[in-house]
């Protein structure tokens, strides 16, 4: 177990959908546990497997003040999400030195599989619920960039492109 080193854009891994992983052991469980060591170290509020150059759909989300309350999900879905949006400054450590406002849904019902292989379905909302859905985004090989205009995305990416 311990921190992982990031997958850098413009990385075709990052552009990539992910595979299911279908069922939960072990070596399942090894990759949260990184995820989670890497996550705590960012310090950030989630993080998808193809981040750190896993491609399954795994992911970890712990946007909670006191920290130590990671969710750990595997193929996780968007069931229903609300209509009423939330903004929030958005950054990935795959693009360092950049970040973006970014609207989505205020609250989501996920469902996904937990560290003992169950199938459930979780609210979420603020916070949350926009660290979620940035993870799902990752699984299916998006960045938080492609959900911007055209041009404010490729003024993000040659800023991201003189940092690298």
């Amino acid at each position: 177990m311990g921190v992982k080193p990031f997958v850098m854009w413009p990385d075709r891994r990052l552009r990539t959908p992910a595979a299911p992983v279908g069922a939960v052991d072990d070596v399942v469980r090894r990759v949260w546990d990184d995820m989670i060591d890497t996550m705590e170290a960012m310090p950030g509020v989630g993080l998808a497997a193809p981040q750190i150059g896993v491609m399954l759909r795994l992911a970890v989300v712990d946007a909670s003040s006191e920290r130590g309350q990671a969710i750990r999900m595997a193929d996780p879905e968007i069931l229903h999400a609300s209509v009423e949006p939330r903004d929030h400054e958005e950054a990935s450590p795959n693009l360092p030195g950049v970040s973006a406002r970014v609207r989505r849904p205020r609250a989501v019902t996920v469902a996904y599989l937990d560290e003992g292989g169950e199938r459930v379905e979780r609210d979420f909302v603020h916070l949350w619920a926009t660290s979620v859905q940035h993870q799902i985004d990752h699984l299916d090989g998006r960045l938080y960039v492609d959900r911007l205009s055209r041009t404010r995305r490729d003024m993000i990416l040659r800023k991201a492109r003189r940092r690298g």
